[in-house]
């Protein structure tokens, strides 16, 4: 099995470090969401774990080696960090065969992943006539080429349309499924939530958490109930009876904070209170993500007031 390992890592450009002594390992069989403000040290990371740049001290490794070291890296490791890298002037069909080429993978792997990734009508035009999703799914094939074991994507939904980020969703799915190490940086926290399992959080370089998703939520929103009723008075005073206060909304529905539904419920039903609604309401992974990062972000624009 390989795994990604981040050992101490440390990066300076000049005065400035960009990543701060950092550790941690992505593991295979799941979805590692790679999260973080603007200038925390992401796009760095993943360069100095491809080798596109030097650290200053530490070490970036792939399944115990450097990729540099790597014989014929596309079928171990497959990896996007910028869809427009692509030469433009060459077909999309001919920029994989020159990969597949250096890679001694065969040329019907290149059909295979045109397929996989919806780009077998647009196969023979050039890269420069490509819209922005169009180069991204070129750079997920390109990923995909030499059927590698670790897969490392900066923003991959990024210029997809709806249909393309649903595809994107299932393919990460899938390919952990598969036991392999997915890496997937992105600054869209609904979209994180809908394919990580695991999160790797960073902050001015430095590790904020490494967490499952799920425990990063629960250990940073508190859990809360949303209730409709006929009978406001017998709600409140059915929970104050319980130790829970009732917080009325505009639109007419009450929440209870720090409560779980079934606790909830089981109180008002047994105090006879008519409910038209009960419901939980989980914590979200941007409400979790903003709770860890507030004081973390190196460029913040200021509220709007209208």
């Amino acid at each position: 099995m390989t795994s990604i390992d981040v050992q101490d890592l440390t990066k300076d450009f000049g005065d400035r470090r960009a990543v701060d002594h950092l550790t941690f390992r992505v593991r295979p069989g799941r979805v590692t969401g790679f999260l973080g403000p603007n200038g925390a040290g992401k796009s760095t990371t993943m360069r100095l774990v491809l080798g596109l740049d030097r650290p200053t001290s530490g070490t970036a490794a792939i399944g115990g080696r450097a990729y540099p070291t790597l014989t014929e890296p596309l079928r171990h490791v497959g990896a996007l960090l910028d869809a427009q890298a692509a030469h433009g002037s060459r077909t999309g069909r001919d920029h994989l065969r020159a990969l597949a080429a250096s890679n001694r993978i065969p040329v019907r792997r290149v059909d295979e992943v045109l397929e996989e990734t919806g780009l077998t009508p647009a196969a023979r035009r050039r890269v420069k006539t490509y819209s922005l999703g169009m180069r991204q799914r070129l750079g997920i094939a390109a990923v995909l080429l030499g059927d590698p074991e670790v897969v490392l994507l900066d923003e991959p939904s990024n210029g997809l349309d709806p249909e393309g980020i649903v595809w994107i969703r299932g393919l990460l799915r899938r390919l952990a499924a598969e036991g392999r190490t997915v890496l997937v940086s992105s600054h869209l926290m609904n979209e994180t939530a809908s394919f990580a399992d695991h999160l790797v959080v960073l902050g001015r370089g430095r590790l904020l958490a490494d967490t499952p998703m799920q425990d990063f939520i629960d250990a940073r929103v508190q859990p809360r109930v949303r209730i409709r009723t006929t009978d406001a008075g017998a709600l409140k005073n059915a929970l104050a009876a319980h130790g829970h206060e009732a917080v009325a909304h505009e639109d007419g529905h009450w929440s209870v904070e720090h409560a779980r539904v079934d606790d909830i419920g089981r109180l008002v039903s047994a105090a006879g209170v008519p409910i038209l609604e009960l419901a939980a309401e989980e914590g979200t992974l941007e409400q979790a993500y903003f709770d860890l990062t507030a004081t973390e972000a190196e460029f913040t624009a200021q509220p709007q007031g209208f």
